[in-house]
This record gives structure tokens, sequence and C-alpha cells, in this order.
């Protein structure tokens, strides 16, 4: 449902007299957008998927291997795509019928900090395009080809990820959820909440991961300077 703000102009967005005097609504439908996202999305993991399999020079891996690998690439598309167009065009993206622009004005139904350009989403969604989506394709080529920095790269880039994402929800916390229509089935619950706790659950789950393997190593190189010894 469209809200009037102070200067007349139409949006779905809350706080309800939210200011937004460039905005355009979207010609395209949510079913659009979403097939669109979770399509390519879904192409990327299926893609990795697939060259994960392969037993080349240095050796099929593993199921939870191959399932993280493809993590890291469809976040390679989601930062570096997604919320890259989101870095580059953040101030014109109301008044813009981009496919992309109207992507970013349909999830803010959920959080309008993205169509009014809030400060903090900016500079985090900015780190996160420019940093973490580049690390992320730079991981994928990491495992595929057994770098020795692949763990640390896991590491890095889901240490940033949880770190965002717990802003992300905290400094929302701290205005009181007023920028979205709380309880919302799929605004909130699912755009909100959903779409953004993956980035706090899986990457718990990366950083425990290459915490083992890269203690496992250094008690490996430890055991062996001793034997040394």
């Amino acid at each position: 449902m469209d809200a009037t703000s102070a200067t007349g102009v139409l949006h779905p967005y809350w706080p309800r007299d939210l200011l937004i005097p460039t905005y355009v609504a979207n010609d395209r439908s949510m079913s659009e957008i979403l097939v669109f996202l979770f399509s390519v999305s879904g192409v990327f993991l299926l893609v990795t998927w697939l060259i994960t399999g392969q037993n080349g020079t240095t050796g099929r891996l593993g199921t939870w291997r191959r399932l993280a690998v493809c993590w890291f690439a469809v976040c390679g598309f989601i930062h570096g795509v997604i919320e890259g167009w989101f870095s580059l065009y953040y101030d014109t993206i109301p008044g813009d019928q981009s496919f992309l622009s109207q992507l970013w004005k349909e999830y803010s139904k959920g959080d309008s900090r993205y169509v009014i350009a809030d400060n903090f989403t900016v500079c985090m969604e900015t780190v996160t395009a420019w940093l973490w989506g580049p690390f992320s394709f730079w991981a994928v080529y990491a495992f595929l080809t057994k770098k020795s920095y692949r763990f640390v790269l896991q590491l890095i880039i889901s240490l940033g990820q949880l770190y965002g994402a717990v802003l992300y929800f905290y400094t929302e916390h701290r205005d009181g959820y007023a920028h979205s229509e709380l309880g919302h089935p799929v605004y909130f619950w699912f755009y909100f909440v959903f779409m953004n706790v993956l980035w706090i659950i899986i990457p718990l789950v990366l950083i425990v991961d290459a915490w083992r393997q890269l203690s496992d190593a250094q008690t490996r190189t430890d055991n062996t300077k001793s034997k040394r010894k």
C-alpha cells in the first residue's frame, strides 16, 4: 500500500512520513525481480557446483567444501553486482527505472534506509561490494586451485560479512525497526530478516571451519618443528 509523503509523492516505505521527492514507482513486479535474483544466484551456484565436482589435478572437493565454494560464488555475484550497483547509484535509485534500481526499490520495502541513502547503508554496502565481492571470487579460485591461503581468505571474508550483518541489524534495532513494517511476512520477515540473517549463520559456520583448518595446520607445523629439534 502506498502512502503520501509531505511532498505529495506516493511511496510504499516506512516510516510513512518519509520524504522521497524523486521517487518513481516500479514498473516491474515483485515476482519478476525475485525470479531474476534467485535464478541468477542459482546459476552461479549450479555452475560452481559442477566445476567443483570435476576431478582435476588437485583432486575432487568434498560435498561440504563444494557447498562452501558455491556460497562464495553466490556472494561474489550479490556483493559485486547487486550491492555494487547500490554503492555506485544510491543517490539516484529512487527515481531510476533500471532493473537493478527497481530491485533495490523493491527490497527497500523491507528496509527504507536504502531508498533514502542512509549513511550507514551506503558505507557498509560500499565496503561489502568492493572488498567482499572480489574477495569472494578470489576465494572460489583459491579453493579450486588449492592455494595455501584459501582458509585465510575464508576467515577474512566471513568475519567481514558477519561484522557487517551484525551492525546492519543492530543499527536498525536501535532505530526501533522504524524503516520497515514490523511483522510483515514478506517485507520484514523475508526481506529484512531472512535475506540478511544468512550472512550471520553461514559466516559463523565458515569462521569455525577456517579456525579449525588453520589451527590444525599450525599444530602440524609446531609438531614438525619439535621433531626437528
